[in-house]
């Protein structure tokens, strides 16, 4: 099977690409792989095997190679919902952690901002561990502290379902935005030099940790609003707010994030099925296949978003985060090695290199740096917040609806992450 990246058009902006890629530094801001490891494989590194091609998929490391990608944000993903959540998320950084050992001399594990220099040099693919989901924390800032240990260096605050501490931009909301509890989170991850990510919070919430933080934050994965009116995508007000705080938003390729017309069909559908199911239940199911073809998303639409959020805040605080996760994918992005081809639209648009390196990964390389050394001031003011502020989160029982299975079929369930739709 071809990799997506030899399908494209190889023109002269193609070639100015790839030059482009390889000098500056590409760092992708969400990859949901190690959540696919665990469906696919049951975590089992050596049978799945990361070095051959995964036609079934879209991320391995043949394709990684092929995208140039310098940095992959690896995400120790877990579903809001999950049982043993604690043992869960230890369970993904574990497994990250392993991916790490099993093919050092693949991956690099970027630990601070001077790594990513490093792995470039070295012609490594840098892994920077992200946790998507605060749920395993299960209301203490130990864990986060135990998190930040083991290498995590940017936590995304919440997924689909909202949590005692963090309202979820697709679920109901039950802190108002953030807790008390939340702020203290808020400021250990700052003191900790933890990027703050801001995908899948709800928008009130998201501009709470804004004014919360003294540091720069991130939307890792999300796109703009104004262009598709999907609830994880960010208004014009948080796309501002974002780059007001010198953080930055990372524009994403799930395709109803991209294509309006696509998560307008997409709801109606969801609504007719499941009209009295919970908001995190609904989130949670993907297209149906017996109300026919759906829109696609394309590589130009992706390129819109790009494009707009550029124009609203300018080059300084654009990135890219693909958010892979197995499923599927727009036209021309459908897997790791299309960045090269992302690129050269780009270039086709207009863009000089100055812009898309910044794009590529020198924003992001900036706002980890800043991140880092507003920790180490807050490090030398106070010691570790110790108390837990709020009491154990427990699962709440999904509402009852029809399964997803039964929309999705046996096969496509099992590689897709929850609630990416």
């Amino acid at each position: 099977m071809a990799l997506a990246s030899e399908i494209g058009r190889k023109d002269g902006a193609y070639k100015r690409a790839v030059e482009l890629l390889r000098k500056a530094p590409l760092i992708d801001g969400h990859n949901d792989l190690p959540w696919v490891l665990r469906k696919a494989a049951g975590g089992d590194l050596a049978a799945y095997d990361l070095a051959k091609v995964h036609p079934e998929t879209d991320t391995d490391i043949p394709r990684l190679k092929a995208g140039m990608v310098n940095v992959q944000v690896m995400a120790a993903f877990l579903p809001s919902e999950i049982a043993n959540p604690a043992t869960v998320t230890l369970e993904q950084i574990d497994l990250i952690r392993r991916m790490e050992a099993l093919h050092a001399d693949v991956f690099m594990p970027i630990r601070r901002a001077t790594d990513i220099s490093a792995a470039k040099r070295k012609g490594k693919i840098g892994t920077l561990m992200s946790v998507e989901g605060t749920v395993g924390c299960e209301g203490s800032l130990a864990p986060i502290r135990m998190w930040h240990q083991l290498g995590v260096r940017l936590i995304t605050l919440c997924h689909n379902g909202s949590l005692p501490w963090v309202d979820s931009s697709t679920d109901k909301p039950i802190s108002g935005g953030i807790s008390n509890f939340g702020h203290e989170l808020v400021a250990e991850l700052n003191r900790l030099g933890i990027i703050v990510d801001l995908s899948h919070a709800s928008p009130q919430a998201a501009h709470a940790v804004v004014n919360a933080s003294r540091a720069p934050v991130v939307l890792s994965h999300s796109n703009a609003h104004a262009l598709c009116p999907h609830p994880r995508n960010a208004p014009d007000s948080l796309i501002r707010a974002v780059a007001d705080s010198e953080g930055l938003i990372m524009a994403t390729f799930v395709p109803s994030f991209i294509n309006a017309e696509l998560w307008r069909r997409i709801e109606k559908v969801k609504r007719a099925h499941w009209p009295k199911a919970d908001p995190a239940v609904i989130a949670a199911l993907d297209d149906p296949p017996e109300f026919g073809p759906l829109p696609s998303a394309t590589l130009a639409q992706f390129c819109d978003h790009v494009e707009y959020m550029l124009k609203l805040v300018g080059p300084d605080h654009v990135g890219i985060g693909g958010d892979f996760y197995g499923g599927p994918q727009p036209v021309g992005l459908e897997d790791a090695s299309v960045y090269p081809a992302l690129f050269a639209e780009m270039i086709r648009r207009g863009h000089g290199e100055q812009v898309l390196s910044r794009l590529a990964g020198a924003n992001f390389l900036r706002v980890m740096r800043k991140v880092e050394r507003v920790g180490r001031t807050i490090e030398k003011e106070r010691q570790p917040a110790l108390k837990t502020r709020v009491r154990r989160h427990t699962r709440r029982p999904a509402a009852k609806a029809r399964p997803p299975g039964e929309i999705l079929g046996a096969a496509r369930m099992a590689a897709a992450k929850p609630g990416k739709r």
